[in-house]
């Protein structure tokens, strides 16, 4: 599910690690195609959804999606990809002024748990069809896993030299990272009180930042 351009490059022209850092295709015809699929997603669901409904949706042809995009997996993947950048653009935004890494983990795990709750459509379909999202995030299919995962690397890493601490491999706490989130999101039912903001953050505190293993 991996979405790729005309000349066989990823669709946003880099490694799945920068994919979050990487700008949204800036072609018309690409960011029309996914408004549609996003109007399309966001209104029927990924199973009632095809590419002919998308293709029609956009008014374009089946086979100039395809060209542009690709398959059905490729055009959700796509679609999330560019919903994901806008979240990471507001993550960035709200850490941006807090001054340690422990401040900025909490604050992003909170910031994106909630914007994706409420997101129309990650949120919506999180809630209405878990079992049809559940492979769009995880590592054995589609971009988004690995995205999330090297956006998260690279934010952690950035902190740690901020404040003069060693370097080191941030890779395994962005992992359980993301997978926490993700496993949050498609089975809210928990012990954990994660309804409001404050609780989310207090969580965030008490379990997430001793993984940074300062």
């Amino acid at each position: 599910m991996t979405v790729r351009g005309d000349d066989g490059s990823l669709l946003d022209g880099s490694p799945l690690g920068g994919a979050l850092d990487a700008p949204a295709p800036a072609d018309a015809l690409t960011a029309q195609i996914l408004d549609a699929a996003r109007e399309q997603f966001t209104t029927f669901g990924l199973r009632r959804s095809t590419v002919d409904d998308v293709a029609r949706r956009a008014g374009v042809s089946r086979v100039t999606v395809y060209r542009r995009i690709g398959s059905k997996d490729s055009l959700v993947s796509a679609c999330l990809l560019r919903e994901y950048r806008r979240f990471v653009a507001d993550v960035d935004e709200a850490v941006a002024g807090l001054p340690t890494v422990e401040d900025r983990l909490v604050e992003g795990f909170t910031v994106v748990l909630g914007h994706i709750r409420r997101h129309p459509l990650v949120g919506g379909l999180l809630r209405l069809e878990p079992e049809t999202m559940l492979p769009y995030l995880t590592v054995e299919s589609g971009p988004a896993f690995l995205a999330m995962r090297g956006y998260l690397v690279d934010r952690l890493r950035q902190a740690r030299l901020a404040e003069g601490q060693p370097e080191s491999d941030p890779t395994p706490v962005a992992e359980l990272m993301v997978r926490i989130t993700v496993s949050f999101l498609l089975n809210p039912v928990s012990t954990f009180e994660l309804d409001d903001d404050d609780r989310v953050r207090d969580f965030a505190r008490r379990f997430l930042v001793p993984l940074l293993g300062r």
